[in-house]
């Protein structure tokens, strides 16, 4: 991992896994201008760092994942937001594919731009406390981190249109029904759930599980015949890894394989 200057992120490793945690429980970790720079750094390291193969992200404390945009913090800041400096709203929304796995550990309230960020994760965990929303509307403005579009692919377009046209939220088990989340534990067992998740994503083929996510991501805006090509063109390398050599050995010996994403 990089050394990088962080203030109101917290960037730790635990063997191959980021654990990322939002850090402004002053503010229910809402997401500042300084936030998304430091989430951008953080998840450019993450993406090009060979020794880490999956991530964790969650909010300080027991109250919030994330409020959304700090809408005090960036007035201050100035007009333009972090995506007219260069940098990508919120830090991954618009900014390079991370096609390693992220896991959202979604310890509680994940409004506006905190539910956008957590729909940028593959995998969504969520305490009992959880609460899920896209209150923009109730201030006259607009989704402006993509869950105009990532939440109607996420949930049935129905609930997607409830949710943004009204502006009201659902609590985790309602969010678990309509497939938000994956899964909704109580509120102590959260980060053991979310770490024993990238355990076992983790331990699985590295290499093959990039390729998966590229290949799911990708082929979203394909026609059938186009994903089934591109699923071609990206698994065709891994056979010449020695990863893919390692699998076959472990699985005739009858022994659990030794990945080193190569």
């Amino acid at each position: 991992m990089a050394e990088l200057t962080l203030e109101q992120v917290r960037y730790e490793r635990d063997g191959h896994i980021a654990i990322v945690t939002i850090d402004r429980q002053e503010r229910l970790n809402a997401i500042s201008n300084q936030m998304s720079r430091e989430l951008f750094d953080v998840w450019r390291d993450f993406r090009l760092n060979d020794d880490l193969w999956v991530a964790v992200l969650t909010g300080a404390g027991d109250r919030a994942f994330s409020a959304g945009a700090d809408l005090i913090a960036r007035n201050s800041e100035g007009d333009g937001g972090p995506h007219h400096q260069g940098i990508p709203m919120f830090g991954m929304a618009r900014g390079e594919p991370v096609f390693k796995p992220i896991i959202a550990a979604i310890n509680g309230y994940a409004l506006g731009g905190g539910l956008e960020l957590a729909l940028c994760c593959d995998i969504r965990i969520a305490s009992e406390r959880a609460r899920f929303g896209v209150p923009e509307v109730k201030l006259g403005v607009f989704t402006g981190a993509g869950g105009s579009q990532r939440l109607p692919r996420a949930i049935p377009s129905a609930i997607a249109s409830e949710m943004m046209l009204t502006g009201e939220p659902i609590d985790a088990r309602e969010a678990h029904r309509v497939g938000l989340i994956n899964r909704v534990v109580p509120h102590d067992e959260l980060m053991p759930a979310a770490m024993q998740m990238a355990r076992t994503v983790g331990a699985r083929g590295p290499l093959a599980v990039r390729a998966a996510k590229e290949a799911m991501l990708r082929g979203l805006d394909m026609p059938l015949a186009h994903g089934l090509a591109l699923e071609e063109h990206l698994g065709q390398p891994l056979s010449q890894t020695e990863d893919w050599q390692e699998g076959l050995t472990a699985f005739v010996e009858k022994r659990a394989p030794r990945f080193q994403g190569r």
